[in-house]
């Protein structure tokens, strides 16, 4: 079980291989990824970094996400493995999904984080 300081739930990542990856799918959102990520997951795939910033990402508010794409009626992130149910680049995933489910938006919306994740414990 995982604790984080300031948050009054704690997370149980082995629920993650049940749950189907519903934290990389649904409503459409943005998936920040910082410069220093970039580099890691571009050489990870093998590609420059300016390919794969054309081909995986998007900039808004001076800032690049993560491109999504059509998934059971909402959306997924691009590297979301749907077969397997899980992220494609685990290991290179960012700090954004690394710190889920312990985002401070989840501290006022507890409702909405017990429907997303299987996995949190209050």
């Amino acid at each position: 079980m995982l604790k984080k300081q300031d948050f009054s739930y704690s997370f149980d990542s082995s629920k993650c291989d049940e749950c189907g990856g519903k934290c990389c799918v649904g409503e459409s959102g943005y998936i920040w990824i910082s410069a220093s990520e970039i580099k890691k997951l571009s050489e990870f795939l093998g590609l420059k970094t300016d390919e794969f910033i054309e081909k995986y990402l998007f900039k808004t508010q001076n800032k690049y996400s993560i491109k999504e794409k059509e998934y059971n009626g909402g959306y997924a992130c691009i590297f979301f493995d749907e077969q397997n149910k899980n992220c494609g680049v685990y290991e290179y995933r960012p700090s954004q999904c690394r710190t889920f489910p312990f985002w401070d938006y989840f501290k006022q919306n507890l409702e909405e984080l017990q429907a997303e994740c299987i996995g949190v414990k209050f």
